[in-house]
């Protein structure tokens, strides 16, 4: 996505916010228990802006004012914590797997573990240090991590970006707690390049995490499918689950997703707005339509394929997205001086790959799992089917009448943005 199109896509959030008010943030102190309410009623972004992390990152980053691009920073969590996501999603209170979890993420954050270590803390989880084996940070070819970019315009993307993988391994601490984590980087040029290249790169980082012993991974980025990565970059690895983020710009139109949601053997992961347990919207951003160039995802029924004549359909399942109800992310990692944020407030549907991943993992029924294809044989109980709203705020569904709209409206059922529903305990996983 173009710095400009994040321009349309930040003001179109706000507008729908209905952004009428003055920021909540008064002299550099925000009152956290007022926005965490603001969370929980999906009305944070009724004071605050939204921007993106990066061209190719599925986040947005709730900011101090409408427009601005300072983030929302506070020294206390006023996001969703893991202990209300497991509210909403009905999760067993126990972990025990020591499943691992794998990030694919661009740059490598200098202050990652240290951060992980506050973020967990903070909320109760069990440590999960590099010293303890719990925390593997590897290269995308499978060696140690080069060090961070010092001086030059890598730094400054780094360190940007490094808001996207504090959301990723937090939000796969929230889901599986007990579980090991994996981060794989591939080079900072892929977070702004939107190439073959890059594509390639994250595709060797699949298949090294795979080899690394990774249950799940997940995927945070997404790119313009093309024949090139369509044809060789399939990513599906039966036995693991591969999830990636559907996009945070609503119905994509019903020609082609984003690579690598779009794929067939990957687990492509909408998202929603959580007001409470049981109280789900479609988030109006959240990725869905069709892939025009692949038949339908492992799995999937000819009911939910109808909408696209056939054709891979997305998103296959969801969770919170919504930055107005966004959870709870901590990162310092700021080379350029412009930092630390501190605690932060994200969304996007680089909130619920992630998360999605950590439950695949959690719940370690991965035996048969080929992309989103034990998903489509679940019980319906196994998910919080979300029934109302619709993302089509850039491309409206005049082409997709009768029950095929459900490409981009949400209902009973499999629909575009939620897919399945969100998760009701681990039976779906």
């Amino acid at each position: 996505m173009s710095w400009a199109r994040s321009t349309v896509l930040a003001s179109a959030i706000a507008m729908l916010a209905g952004i009428v008010g003055s920021p909540t943030a008064m002299a550099g102190q925000p009152d956290v228990p007022q926005l965490h309410q603001q969370v929980h009623a999906a009305t944070l972004l009724q004071n605050h802006g939204v921007r993106t992390v990066c061209a190719h990152c599925r986040s947005l980053v709730v900011t101090s004012t409408p427009g601005g691009s300072a983030p929302l920073s506070t020294a206390a969590p006023a996001g969703y914590s893991p202990a209300e996501l497991a509210a909403a999603y009905s999760l067993p209170a126990n972990s025990s797997s020591k499943a691992t979890i794998a990030i694919i993420g661009a740059g490598v954050d200098g202050n990652l573990a240290a951060d992980l270590a506050v973020y967990r803390s903070t909320f109760g989880l069990p440590a999960c240090t590099v010293e303890s084996g719990c925390l593997r940070l590897l290269d995308y070819a499978g060696g140690a991590q080069v060090p961070p970019q010092t001086g030059n315009e890598g730094a400054a993307i780094e360190e940007r970006v490094a808001e996207e993988t504090s959301l990723d391994v937090d939000m796969a601490s929230a889901a599986c707690p007990s579980c090991r984590l994996m981060y794989v980087a591939v080079p900072w040029q892929d977070a702004i390049d939107d190439n073959d290249v890059s594509t390639g790169d994250f595709a060797q980082a699949v298949q090294t995490a795979v080899a690394a012993g990774a249950s799940a991974v997940s995927i945070s980025y997404g790119y313009t499918a093309d024949v090139t990565n369509t044809q060789q970059f399939t990513l599906s690895h039966k036995g693991v689950a591969i999830t990636a983020a559907t996009g945070d710009e609503g119905f994509n139109g019903g020609v082609h997703q984003s690579w690598p949601a779009d794929l067939p053997g990957v687990i492509a992961v909408g998202g929603t707005s959580l007001t409470a347990p049981g109280k789900e919207t479609a988030w109006s951003m959240a990725g869905s339509g069709c892939e025009t160039a692949f038949p339908k995802a492992n799995g999937q029924p000819k009911a939910v394929t109808a909408a696209c004549n056939g054709h891979r359909a997305a998103s296959d399942v969801s969770a919170d997205a919504d930055p107005a109800t966004g959870v709870a992310v901590y990162d310092t990692y700021a080379p350029t001086g412009d930092g630390p944020d501190n605690w932060l407030v994200i969304g996007g549907t680089s909130a619920s790959s992630p998360y999605v991943a950590g439950l695949y993992a959690r719940a370690g029924h991965l035996a048969n799992v080929n992309g989103p294809n034990t998903l489509y044989a679940a019980p319906k109980s196994a998910f919080n089917d979300v029934t109302s709203g619709n993302n089509e705020i850039f491309h409206q569904c005049t082409d997709f009448p009768g029950s095929a709209a459900a490409v981009c409206n949400a209902g009973p059922g499999w629909d575009g943005p939620t897919g399945l529903g969100s998760p009701h305990g681990l039976a779906a996983f």
